[in-house]
C-alpha cells in the first residue's frame, strides 16, 4: 500500500485548525491552575488547622481519585439541570458555553495534582538553610521569598512538567463536550474518509510535536534555576 501524501498533508493542513484552541486551552487552564494550586498548596504548609486545611484535602482527593472526563461531563452537562438557578445567580453565560466549562474542568483538575506537587516541593526545602536563613536574622516573609519559594519551585519543576503535558492531553478530552479542537477535527475527517489509522496518527504527531517543545522549555527552566548544573556544565568547558 502507497503513502497517499496528498492525503496526509490535507489531513495536517485541516488538523492545524484545530492547535489555537488546543493551546489556549492548555495555557489557559495551567496558568490559572499554577495560581491555585500554589495557593492551595502554601495554605496547607504554613497552617495546620483543620478546618481550612480538611476542605483542601477533600477538594484534592475528589479531583485526583475521578477521571478528568467524568469531571468535564458534571460540569457541562450536569450543571445544566441548575439552569435556572445559574440564569438567576447571571453565570448561566458561563456554564452553557462548552469551552468555559473545559477551562473550568482542567483548571480544577491540573490545580489539584498541582498542588500536591507544589507541596511536594515545600515539604523537601532543607530544614538547616531555613534555620541558617532566620539566623541571620530574616523575617518569615523574607525567609519564604529568598528561601523556601525558590528551592521548592525548582524541585517542583520535573513534576510539574510532567503535569503540563498530561493537560495537554487533557484538551483532546473537550470533544466530547462538542469543543472543537484536534482531536473533534480528527473525528469528524474519519467520519467523512474512514481512514483511521492515517488521521489519528497525524494527530498524535502535533500532540507529540506540542509536547516536544514544552518538554524542551522545562529542560531549559530547570536548566536555568538550578546554579549548581550551570557552574557543572561551565567547569567541563573550561577543562
Amino acid at each position: 500500500m502507497s503513502l497517499d501524501t496528498t492525503f496526509l498533508t490535507d489531513v495536517f493542513i485541516r488538523l492545524s485548525a484545530g492547535v489555537p484552541i488546543t493551546l489556549t486551552l492548555a495555557f489557559t487552564s495551567i496558568s490559572l491552575g499554577f495560581i491555585l494550586a500554589f495557593n492551595l498548596a502554601l495554605i496547607q504548609t504554613v497552617t495546620d488547622r483543620k478546618f481550612i486545611t480538611w476542605p483542601i484535602c477533600v477538594f484534592v482527593e475528589s479531583i485526583r481519585g475521578t477521571p478528568l472526563l467524568i469531571q468535564m461531563f458534571i460540569i457541562y452537562y450536569g450543571f445544566s439541570q441548575f439552569w435556572e438557578t445559574f440564569d438567576t445567580l447571571g453565570v448561566w453565560w458561563f456554564f452553557r458555553e462548552p469551552y468555559w466549562c473545559s477551562i473550568l474542568a482542567l483548571t480544577l483538575n491540573t490545580s489539584a495534582y498541582g498542588s500536591e506537587i507544589i507541596r511536594g516541593g515545600l515539604q523537601s526545602v532543607p530544614q538547616n538553610q531555613i534555620v541558617a536563613a532566620k539566623a541571620f536574622g530574616m523575617s518569615p516573609f523574607l525567609v519564604y521569598r529568598r528561601i523556601i519559594l525558590p528551592l521548592a519551585l525548582r524541585h517542583a519543576i520535573p513534576a510539574y512538567g510532567n503535569e503540563i503535558i498530561l493537560i495537554v492531553k487533557g484538551t483532546s478530552l473537550t470533544s466530547i463536550i462538542t469543543l472543537v479542537e484536534i482531536t473533534k477535527i480528527a473525528h469528524e475527517i474519519i467520519s467523512q474518509t474512514y481512514r483511521t489509522s492515517e488521521v489519528f496518527i497525524c494527530a498524535s504527531l502535533i500532540y507529540l510535536t506540542i509536547n516536544f517543545i514544552i518538554i524542551s522549555l522545562v529542560t531549559v527552566l530547570e536548566y536555568l534555576l538550578s546554579p549548581q548544573s550551570r557552574s557543572t556544565s561551565a567547569s567541563g568547558y573550561t577543562k
